[in-house]
């Protein structure tokens, strides 16, 4: 085949994508009516309560802390928060190799520090 049927198929190809890509073309119906279930004066109404309500457009946070609803006992979450500050293995995750399982091995440090008062405790 010549460059020039080549070329001629190329040419013919290329204007039968534009004639199916104009076939595919939206129609312009023109600026739709709106669709509203309130009237003017409740719409207005509605815009006047809601520029004169307070705090409208302060974002979370700034008005200061929030309050928190207190879950336990001061001193049994700080326990328990130093329980896990102080474990041996809190940064060991399973995911750090392919197909792992995390097993804790370790003695915890507060279990031995319990166990050797208890140990004394009784000595006496």
């Amino acid at each position: 085949m010549k460059a020039s049927n080549l070329l001629a198929a190329a040419a013919l190809g290329l204007a039968g994508l534009l004639a199916a890509a104009g076939a595919q073309a939206e129609s312009y119906d023109g600026v739709h009516a709106p669709v509203s279930s309130l009237n003017r004066a409740d719409v207005q109404g509605e815009a006047i309560r809601a520029a004169s309500a307070p705090d409208q457009n302060v974002t979370r946070g700034s008005r200061g802390a929030e309050t928190v609803r207190v879950s336990g006992d001061r001193s049994v979450v700080r326990a328990e928060a130093v329980r896990t500050a102080s474990a041996p293995d809190q940064n060991v995750n399973a995911s750090s190799r392919v197909n792992s399982k995390l097993v804790s091995t370790m003695t915890h440090p507060l279990d031995v520090r319990a166990e050797l008062v208890r140990r004394n405790s009784t000595r006496m």
